[in-house]
């Protein structure tokens, strides 16, 4: 049963993972988080004190908004998770003082002082910290008030919100850009396309596409069904894992019917979990009218933690990883760079 809590944490994840509509809707829900050990994660980049910074640069953010940094920043504050993650990447974690309370990697970022939820932003907290730079999301993720009244403060804030893979990849771009740190992010980026490439590569290779469910939620007292919006992040993740992606038929909503997906007839189902959302296959069998799906009757029904799949920052090759392996469980994967 999706909790208000439950919601708020579905909603809170894929804010930064859909399409702008889709996020922009009040009707638009996406996938839960979980942390996984199936692969460590990918080492992170320290930047490379040779790395020239020309200060003040300006860049221009998500929303289309030009920002001017004076210098390069040194007191930073992440009000995303991804974004958390990007930066840490970068080497520029040492420099972040505050995140929001979603930021749960690295380890390093845990620790750190907690100055926004979702939908919510202190913005007298952030204030007092004094900081150079701050690093917001997109799509609803960051009030949109608290961003107006940073900036009438004089704070340099950054608002990114990545749509696609390759968007993801722009987004660290520009953070590394912003933050002095170009050629870390760039070799990021580099080595994050190549493996993401090749994972996918060796995924379309495998066999005839199977249509695959990416189930984000599912509500046990209504029925309803949470999956990927037309042409949203997620959806790209599930089609670059070598698979036919079934999605609610609309750009706008995360929710579809159950008579569509029984038209659609999936034949394997990924469940994304994480702590605050753990469907087995077991409980899917049992849901009213779920046994008239191939996937169900065969019993691939395959549950993934789903953090690195749809939050996007620096593990998404990791994530990509951990699908295909749910999707295709016999494939052997090139090596992890």
């Amino acid at each position: 049963m999706l909790t208000q809590d439950r919601r708020r944490r579905v909603v809170r994840t894929l804010t930064l993972c859909a399409v702008v509509a889709a996020c922009s809707s009040p009707a638009a829900t996406t996938t839960p988080t979980a942390a996984t050990t199936a692969v460590p994660p990918s080492p992170t980049l320290a930047a490379s004190p040779t790395q020239a910074a020309a200060f003040p640069v300006t860049v221009t953010d998500d929303e289309g908004t030009a920002i001017e940094i004076a210098s390069e920043p040194v007191t930073i504050v992440s009000l995303t998770p991804a974004n958390t993650e990007i930066l840490f990447a970068l080497g520029a974690g040492d420099r972040v003082v505050a995140t929001d309370d979603g930021s749960d990697h690295p380890e390093a970022a845990v620790a750190l002082p907690d100055v926004a939820t979702f939908a919510t932003v202190d913005v007298e907290k952030v204030v007092a910290l004094e900081p150079d730079l701050v690093v917001a999301g997109g799509l609803g993720f960051t009030p949109d008030d608290a961003i107006t009244r940073l900036r009438g403060l004089d704070i340099p804030v950054v608002v990114v919100y990545a749509t696609s893979v390759d968007a993801v990849y722009d987004d660290i771009e520009l953070i590394g850009t912003a933050t002095g740190t170009s050629d870390t992010a760039k070799t990021l980026t580099g080595d994050m396309r190549a493996e993401i490439d090749s994972i996918s590569a060796a995924a379309s290779s495998a066999g005839t596409k199977p249509r695959v469910l990416y189930e984000v939620g599912y509500d046990d007292t209504t029925g309803a069904i949470y999956a990927p919006a037309d042409t949203s992040f997620v959806a790209e993740m599930v089609t670059l894992a070598g698979a036919e992606t079934i999605t609610t038929g609309d750009p706008n909503t995360y929710e579809m019917s159950l008579e569509t997906l029984i038209a659609e007839d999936p034949q394997i189902i990924v469940l994304g979990t994480n702590p605050f959302y753990t469907p087995t296959p077991d409980a899917v069998a049992k849901r009213p009218g779920w046994d008239a799906m191939t996937a169900v009757r065969n019993g691939d029904v395959r549950p993934v933690s789903d953090i690195e799949i749809t939050r996007p920052g620096p593990r998404l090759p990791l994530g990509l990883r951990n699908l295909v392996g749910a999707i295709w469980p016999d494939l052997t994967l090139p090596a992890a760079s």
